[in-house]
């Protein structure tokens, strides 16, 4: 289920729809890092190109970290 979530990103409000699976495991990295979910959401908002919305850029993230952690090191 897609749920529409508002937070602060550097002073302002935002929305973003991510799928429940999505934000859990969004949320297991932020505590695997020690950071705030705010600050992780800054970081990829400041990253992603102009053409990609926030939403998605959260959810190639974390596909991005699940894919490097299932990666064994070549």
């Amino acid at each position: 289920m897609t749920v529409k979530r508002s937070l602060s990103i550097k002073g302002h409000r935002t929305s973003i729809s991510v799928e429940d699976a999505f934000w859990k495991e969004f949320q297991i990295i932020a505590q695997r890092q020690e950071r705030p979910i705010a600050a992780l959401v800054a970081e990829i908002d400041s990253g992603r190109p102009a053409e990609t919305n926030l939403s998605s850029a959260i959810r190639l993230f974390v596909l991005d970290d699940l894919l490097r952690r299932l990666t064994p090191p070549s």
